[in-house]
């Protein structure tokens, strides 16, 4: 029997069209899921897709904004910007890093050690973070370098601003320096911005306590390119928006001559001015060059920096601290009029006072016979002030310290001040569970021992004793007065300490060499020496420069109607006598600067130049010397580290002091008598604030 057939034509037609219809509904899904795909892509990601097809035709470059200028108080510049030619190297884009470095090394005449600086940069770089070959370059280097592009893959020629320095090193302390941002502050922020091509951040100093208000808003620039990045033609430019400048209290003039007139020693200046507070000068010396800091600092400049001993990365005025000597001795004698001493009241000095079992030395070691408190002042007699201090005291005079400024910390637009100390019994307690002494009370009398200030306390000091007022040192200019208020200090007290500090500079006393040659003006001033190591080592004035005492002379002139105050400290000058002229000049430069100008030159004939001169011949020796072998610059944190280092204060004693410190003889040259006086004093060269 035959069994019917498994499928049979009417079976086949049935399944083949109900596959049929299974694919074709299949295909139609499809079809459907595509086309709403298609018309998603081209109508609600439209523009997604549209910025995405332009960005390949079209290349948006950023432009570094121009920093915004530091000026000083009549509009000056201090940190500007200048248009320049530079050539980065973006190391992710290289192909070749040995080969491109030594084709710019050519065609940029690059000497050796620059060339090394480069390579070391190199490696050191992450990503897109840009390097810097060299900047403020002539038109025909520029030119070399770009049409040489197509075979310098990650090398970006570009014009733009560039920071300057007019003045170079005379306020690198005040002004600080740009650099590139590193990775670490691109971590920080995230902007592209930072790692654009020529776009640079504060790095120190004002720079960077206002960095974002200096730093402005970037442009922006469309070309079309073609696919190998040929550009075409520029589409359009969104020009950059500068940030907003930053104007000091300083006098740029002043400023420049108070780091000049420093010359070859190591120390500070600091100019304030009697009414307001306002800081006219702070000048630290010697200093590094902001200009080529920001340019990126290479191993010749680092060896010279990091080799020098009179500690060139240091802000002396707001971190060097030191033992004011004898400058405290005005400031101590108002304490012992406030509590009541008749200033007329005397001691006999014999050259030594014993205060228990120990003998406290005058520097005279002849003696100054009897002393009373105006004597005492420009005598400065050490005997005197150590008898009555043991009177009255120490509570009081770290009292009167304090009020006059030593020992703060000053509202200012700085990344750290070191303040020093102004000892006390309750002090010494704290720092050493120790009851304090009178060898303590003694010691600090005369400015040693435990206590410390820097160069701004100092003429923070002089100004307040000079008007009696709490002035506050003011960094940012203003229009308007601001309102001081009295130290309620009598004015009869004032005006002994004025007349005793006159009497110092232009009568009986130790400083005739800080007279001024200026007709009816007369300065009233203090001089201070303050010893480095103990007298077994060495005399403080001769012999290894790091042994010799410091020198100080805080002042105001004039000093019947004060309107400047200034601090001058000499580091190793051998003590207060290389102070003393250096402000007398700064002083005579206000009043008539010709004649300080004449001073000036004189002296810098001696010294072989001005400060960008003598920087100069000293790189050319450094780089002749070492050339390419000099060590590897360091980096930016090792640059932060060193400064950091080199800024910080003076380590106070482990253990508490339990000897008499010796004080360093005053000078006692003798000069001709001061000019005749005029009737009237010659114009301030200073012009005051507007509005007042």
């Amino acid at each position: 029997m035959r069994r019917p057939l498994p499928m049979n034509a009417a079976k086949l037609v049935n399944t083949f069209n109900r596959r049929t219809f299974v694919l074709g509904v299949g295909q139609a899904g499809v079809g459907v899921l595509l086309a709403a795909r298609m018309g998603y892509l081209s109508l609600a990601e439209q523009d997604k897709y549209r910025a995405a097809s332009e960005s390949n035709r079209v290349n948006l470059t950023l432009i570094p904004p121009r920093r915004g200028w530091i000026i000083d108080r009549n509009g000056a510049a201090l940190a500007s910007n200048r248009a320049d030619f530079r050539v980065d190297i973006i190391p992710d884009r290289l192909v070749d890093a040995d080969k491109t470095v030594t084709t710019l090394g050519n065609l940029l005449k690059l000497p050796p050690d620059k060339v090394r600086d480069v390579r070391d940069k190199l490696e050191k770089a992450h990503g897109f973070q840009p390097v810097e070959v060299s900047s403020n370059l002539a038109w025909e280097q520029y030119a070399a370098v770009s049409v040489r592009l197509p075979e310098l893959q990650g090398v970006i020629p570009q014009r733009g601003y560039s920071r300057f320095y007019p003045t170079g090193a005379v306020v690198g302390h005040v002004t600080g320096y740009v650099g590139p941002a590193s990775a670490e502050d691109y971590e920080k922020e995230h902007n592209p911005l930072l790692i654009t091509p020529g776009f640079k951040i504060g790095k120190d100093g004002l720079e960077k306590y206002f960095d974002h208000r200096l730093r402005g808003t970037p442009g922006a620039r469309r070309v079309e390119a073609t696919a190998t990045g040929r550009i075409v033609r520029e589409l359009s430019t969104r020009e950059d928006i500068p940030g907003k400048p930053v104007k000091l209290a300083l006098h740029g003039p002043l400023q420049d001559y108070a780091a000049r007139r420093l010359g070859l020693e190591s120390g500070s200046v600091v100019v304030m001015d009697c009414r307001t507070g306002d800081v006219l000068t702070m000048a630290s010396m010697p200093c590094f060059d902001p200009n080529s800091f920001s340019d990126g600092i290479g191993r010749i400049e680092w060896k010279m920096l990091s080799e020098d001993d009179h500690v060139p990365l240091r802000n002396k005025v707001l971190r060097g601290l030191y033992p004011p000597g004898s400058t405290v001795k005005p400031m101590v004698a108002l304490s012992f009029l406030e509590a009541g001493l008749d200033p007329n009241a005397t001691v006999v000095c014999n050259g030594g006072l014993r205060v228990g079992n120990r003998v406290f030395h005058c520097w005279n070691r002849h003696g100054h016979g009897v002393v009373n408190m105006e004597k005492g002042i420009y005598q400065s007699c050490d005997v005197y002030f150590y008898y009555f201090a043991q009177k009255v005291g120490m509570d009081p005079i770290a009292a009167m310290g304090r009020r006059l400024g030593l020992g703060q910390e000053f509202p200012l637009p700085v990344n750290g001040q070191s303040y020093g100390t102004v000892p006390d019994p309750a002090w010494k307690m704290r720092k050493y569970h120790k009851e304090w002494q009178d060898y303590d009370t003694v010691n600090a009398t005369i400015g040693q021992g435990y206590m410390l200030v820097n160069p701004l306390q100092m003429c923070t000091m002089a100004s307040r004793l000079a008007s009696g007022k709490k002035l506050m040192p003011r960094m940012l200019y203003e229009d308007q007065h601001p309102h001081v208020e009295s130290l309620g200090i009598p004015q009869d007290h004032l005006d002994l300490i004025h007349n005793a500090m006159n009497e110092m500079v232009n009568g009986r006393g130790t400083g005739h060499r800080a007279q001024l040659p200026i007709p009816g003006v007369k300065m009233a001033g203090k001089s201070g020496t303050a010893q480095v190591v103990s007298l077994s080592v060495a005399n403080g004035k001769s012999g290894p420069w790091k042994y010799r005492d410091h020198g100080h002379f805080m002042c105001f002139a004039p000093y019947d109607n004060p309107r400047y105050a200034c601090a001058v400290t000499i580091e190793h000058g051998g003590g207060s006598s290389a102070a003393m002229p250096v402000a007398r000049d700064v002083m005579t430069y206000i009043f008539d600067p010709a004649k300080a100008m004449e001073a000036l030159e004189t002296l810098e004939a001696q010294w072989g130049g001005n400060v960008e001169q003598r920087m100069a011949a000293k790189y050319a020796a450094f780089a002749a010397k070492y050339g390419a072998n000099a060590p590897k610059a360091a980096d930016d944190a090792q640059v932060a580290e060193t400064v950091a280092d080199d800024n910080s204060p003076a380590a106070e004693p482990q253990t508490p002091q339990t000897t008499a410190a010796s004080p360093a003889p005053e000078p006692t040259a003798t000069v001709a008598a001061p000019p005749a006086a005029s009737a009237t004093a010659p114009a301030v060269n200073i012009p005051p604030a507007r509005g007042n």
